[in-house]
């Protein structure tokens, strides 16, 4: 892509990815084109801290944690990468607030998060037609998704009337999650519409992540009928409609997580009530109105640049 640039003409702007952008960008700012970083989840700096920190706290699970193995040269191709952005495209406020305060050429900052899934019909009521909560975390089998701090909080809660189904890759031997918490459900990975379908099947989503950009999880599930429960770093905060689309919990909480699950399992019409909120919630997150959001930015970034040529006053 970069030695493509100079033969596109009348291109003012490019736009690319983290890990993907830096001879792309390098090659643009000499043919003062615009440069515009799309970064999808918390900067670096940020999430090696948290690793870090995540690897102290639970040292059993730093085996899931392959980030803190990252090389030298990668955290300085993300960093130049920065340096070089005339413009970062966030999916979440969280991600933002990771942005390095003190940077040679200031970036705008946009914000833009992700849209949902269509969403399904309302589903049917499942209660009193069944007994228990069936609680569902999906993505990475990591402690950066916190999935260690919610087995932590199924110990706690142990009520034989609350099951957990984990649906996603292992990144470490299976048996060392039956280690951690025998009786949870496994479910690999499947194509998106078996994924809604396995969501439709559960009450409640539980994502406690410490390390996010914005889980595209969060609004499948709720487009599915699902209320959550997630920490801030999730970069969800605004999903949660306090007691109505689910609940914050801080991160590092399963005590947090715990009482949340417990008042959903005895809950279950109010828990109902939440899930029909939470969809209409994720309704209101389009595609269409993330593409809008990001391309009227640009526009405006564009048109507040000087063009090529034309002498600084």
């Amino acid at each position: 892509m970069a030695r493509s640039l100079g033969g596109l003409k009348g291109a003012r702007a490019v736009y690319a990815y983290e890990d993907g952008a830096l001879e792309t960008f390098r090659r643009a700012l000499a043919l003062s084109m615009m440069t515009v970083y799309d970064l999808p989840i918390v900067y670096w700096e940020v999430a090696r801290s948290l690793n870090c920190e995540e690897a102290q706290r639970l040292p059993a699970w730093s085996i899931t944690l392959p980030g803190n193995r990252e090389s030298t040269a990668k955290y300085e191709r993300k960093t130049e990468e920065m340096l070089l952005s005339d413009v970062v495209v966030c999916p979440s406020d969280f991600v933002a607030r990771s942005l390095p305060r003190q940077l040679p050429r200031a970036p705008a900052v946009v914000v833009a998060p992700f849209g949902s899934p269509c969403p399904s019909p309302p589903r049917p009521p499942r209660y009193p037609n069944r007994r228990g909560l069936r609680v569902l975390f999906a993505g990475s089998m990591s402690q950066r998704k916190g999935l260690g701090d919610l087995f932590a909080a199924m110990k706690l809660l142990d009520r034989p009337d609350v099951e957990l189904v984990v649906m996603g890759s292992p990144v470490a031997p299976m048996a060392f999650y039956r280690r951690e918490l025998p009786g949870f459900i496994h479910e690999p990975p499947r194509p998106h519409q078996a994924v809604l379908q396995l969501m439709r099947s559960c009450d409640v989503l539980v994502l406690p992540s410490i390390i996010e950009g914005r889980a595209l999880v969060m609004q499948e599930a709720m487009s599915q009928g699902l209320p959550v429960i997630i920490t801030p770093n999730t970069g969800g905060e605004d999903l949660v409609e306090e007691g109505r689309t689910g609940f914050l919990v801080p991160i590092r909480s399963p005590r947090a997580i715990a009482e949340r699950l417990d008042w959903f399992a005895d809950s279950p019409e109010e828990t109902q009530h939440m899930g029909q909120l939470a969809q209409r919630k994720a309704e209101g997150y389009r595609w269409d109105n993330y593409g809008a959001l990001i391309s009227r930015s640009l526009k405006e970034q564009l048109a507040a640049r000087r063009p090529i040529g034309q002498p600084e006053r």
